[in-house]
């Protein structure tokens, strides 16, 4: 069994709780357009549109911080006109959005290697990570070339040269330190994950994380996927009992 976080203070659910930190693996754009004989980029835009909607509704309900899967590791093997049109829209979103999140005091974090994006996406990251860095609201975190695979073998690796120097003894090696070198080491335990469009797998996302988390699969399309949605979702996180392995 693997065992809870070193900063576990993850909400227990039942009786109508909260979850702190909800994870969305949004799938289903490219289907969303097909069954309307669309372009996959029209499913794209509208998988933005339910971006605004989900991320305004979960600020609406007091979630304390929001991780998005916008754009995983293995994307890079799609065709690159997709790409290209997948960095249009990311681009678009940062510098229409931007305004509205400092304006709402969300704290915008990053999890990922985005270095490998073309040089004004990372500027535009940049920016938009700088501007909200002093906010003290909602946090509102994109996953972008993200896998949590390769954010594992980072944190070990990190840790292995530690010990090499003598920094740190091999034997204190334990899961909070793991912990410490992830992404995630300063954002909320991950207390929920939904997955949209009916496909039951993590898909390489927040793997360690998700250890204890809720597991929620909907067949709603992401482009689809709206404020009564979500909302159905976190009641049933409040309706679910969180035990973590005890009675």
């Amino acid at each position: 069994m693997i065992p809870l976080p070193a900063n576990a203070q993850q909400t227990d659910g039942g009786a109508g709780a909260l979850p702190r930190h909800v994870a969305i693996i949004m799938d289903g754009n490219g289907r969303w357009a097909k069954q309307r004989f669309l372009p996959r980029i029209e499913g794209h835009r509208q998988g933005v549109a339910a971006v605004r909607r989900v991320t305004r509704a979960a600020r609406a309900l007091g979630i304390e911080a929001l991780t998005l899967y916008a754009f995983s590791s293995e994307n890079w093997r799609r065709p690159d006109e997709e790409i290209g049109d997948l960095m249009g829209l990311m681009r678009l979103f940062i510098s229409s959005d931007l305004n509205e999140l400092v304006r709402e005091n969300v704290r915008l974090r990053v999890i990922g290697n985005y270095s490998r994006f073309s040089a004004d996406i990372v500027t535009l990251v940049d920016d938009a990570l700088a501007r909200t860095a002093a906010n003290t609201g909602p946090i509102l975190v994109i996953a972008l070339n993200y896998g949590s695979h390769a954010e594992l073998a980072a944190a070990a690796r990190t840790l292995a040269q530690q010990a090499v120097a003598g920094q740190i003894d091999v034997a204190a090696i334990d899961e909070a330190a793991i912990e410490s070198q992830l992404d995630t080491s300063d954002l909320p335990p991950l207390d929920l994950l939904i997955r949209t469009s009916g496909e039951y797998r993590l898909s390489n996302f927040l793997l360690w994380q998700a250890a204890y988390a809720e597991l929620l699969f909907v067949d709603t399309l992401w482009p689809d996927f709206d404020e009564a949605c979500l909302a159905e979702a976190v009641a049933s996180f409040g309706r679910r009992q969180r035990r973590f392995g005890g009675l």
